[in-house]
């Protein structure tokens, strides 16, 4: 398909899409490296009343799309002849209580260590803000059980992440930021890029930021994560660095894109390496590399992609390497993942010299006050199981005249009503609803999560 025609459909569907209202963000395709759509659309900061627009500079949290580029730190390290993926990790932190994980294992999500979120959210004193050796810290006094033993299995690993940055710092004797700013960032002239922990930094927040919000009803519409109590790990976690805190421009990325090509940068075994797909201990093997997933479509060829969500933030960067095409997307103010889905798909189908299906625009709900004479039967544990799935359990309890959810990992979900059994959660932007076993004793909470719907027994 010829770049003007694409130019002229990105431009007809961004159209549509701004009649939506939906999204505020930043987007950008290139082909060869050349932008054929740039589209700025939404507010970079709420202030005093007024507010100030994104631009294609503004600078955002890529939080998971942070994790390519821990990983190149390593692939930095590797190429200097530092360190080797087989190395064993306690080769550096021999005082991890969880033997036998590797430096390749990390990379790869295969290394099974537990995840530290979930571990925080039951221990740590949340008016404090944690570090990464608070990390390991925590790990080494807790034990967590691990999830498997190394390689046996994979399991995206926030945790994992942390670990190679804590490691980035060991080898090289520098600081994780300013190590990626002399590898990656100054010889690549990203100059808007940048780890950056906004609230655990004291100093000038950069030119041109994107703020994150998050759109919550109760609220209001847009607001911090910070002033929304169920979110308060945004703050305690603030000081971690490795499996996020990157920030960056579109502009930027497609910099990094273009390095990725390059032998001078990258060596091509590298490179190889990189974008295939991890070999477990049994043989099987699963789509993902050092840093980045692995997908191949009929339509566009070999994918290597991350994402990233964060509250506040919503990131993805694609890489179409067949077709040597690109899409970066950063938001700072998701309404749905669905309808950010979607929009991908559109601006996919494009690329692809298809015809594109618009994105449904967003459903407002209509949220009723909450009765509590009506939730009392509702409050309690549920169990969730499925075939496929590990089982998890869930508390549904009354908090200051608000429902609330609250899952096994501490995560902490409220509950809107939309009926006197149905309810929204913003999060997930899901639905879930209470009913009445057929055999009276107790409740089932169906949870509307995807194509099929999970369901909750009352314990």
């Amino acid at each position: 398909m010829e770049n003007k025609a694409m130019k002229q459909q990105f431009t007809a569907l961004f159209e549509e899409v701004k009649q939506h209202g939906s999204f505020n963000g930043v987007v950008l395709v290139a082909v060869d490296g050349k932008a054929v759509l740039c589209e700025a659309m939404g507010i970079a900061e709420y202030k005093n009343g007024g507010a100030r627009d994104l631009t294609m500079d503004s600078m955002f949290e890529l939080a998971s799309v942070s994790k390519p580029i821990t990983a190149l730190g390593i692939i930095r390290l590797q190429q200097l002849g530092q360190l080797h993926w087989d190395d064993p990790l306690s080769n550096w932190i021999p005082e991890l209580p969880y033997p036998g994980i590797t430096i390749r294992h990390l990379l790869n999500h295969t290394s099974g260590l537990p995840d530290y979120m979930e571990l925080f959210a039951n221990v740590w004193d949340p008016t404090r803000y944690a570090r990464n050796e608070d990390v390991l810290r925590m790990l080494i006094e807790h034990r967590p059980d691990p999830l498997f033993a190394p390689n046996d299995s994979w399991m995206y690993s926030n945790t994992g992440y942390i670990m190679l940055a804590i490691l980035i710092e060991k080898i090289s004797g520098k600081l994780y930021g300013d190590f990626l700013d002399e590898q990656i960032f100054q010889p690549l002239g990203m100059t808007r890029t940048k780890v950056y922990n906004r609230r655990v930094d004291p100093g000038p927040v950069p030119d041109d930021y994107a703020w994150g919000y998050v759109y919550r009803i109760g609220h209001g519409g847009y607001v911090l994560p910070d002033e929304v109590p169920e979110l308060n790990y945004v703050q305690y976690l603030d000081g971690l660095q490795g499996d996020g805190m990157v920030n960056s421009t579109v502009g930027d990325l497609l910099r990094l894109d273009r390095a990725l090509n390059d032998d001078e940068f990258i060596d091509p075994m590298l490179r190889q390496l990189m974008f295939s797909p991890v070999k477990m201990n049994n043989g099987e093997t699963f789509p993902y590399g050092m840093g980045w997933l692995i997908e191949h479509d009929e339509r566009l060829g070999n994918i290597v992609h991350h994402t990233g969500g964060w509250p506040g933030y919503s990131t993805w960067f694609k890489r179409y390497i067949d077709r040597d095409m690109t899409l970066i997307m950063l938001q700072n103010g998701e309404r749905e993942h669905g309808y950010t889905q979607q929009l991908v798909k559109s601006l996919e189908q494009i690329m692809a010299g298809e015809e594109y299906d618009v994105p449904r625009p967003l459903e407002i709900k209509k949220i009723i006050p909450l009765e509590p004479k009506n939730v009392e039967a509702q409050l309690g544990k549920y169990r969730f199981a499925s075939e496929t799935e590990e089982s998890f359990d869930v508390k549904v309890y009354v908090e200051q005249d608000k429902l609330y959810m609250k899952l096994d990992n501490g995560m902490r979900l409220s509950l809107l009503p939309l009926t006197s059994t149905r309810y929204y959660e913003e999060q997930t932007a899901t639905e879930l609803e209470f009913f009445d076993s057929e055999d009276g004793k107790g409740m089932h909470l169906i949870w509307y999560t995807g194509d099929e719907p999970e369901v909750g027994m009352s314990l």
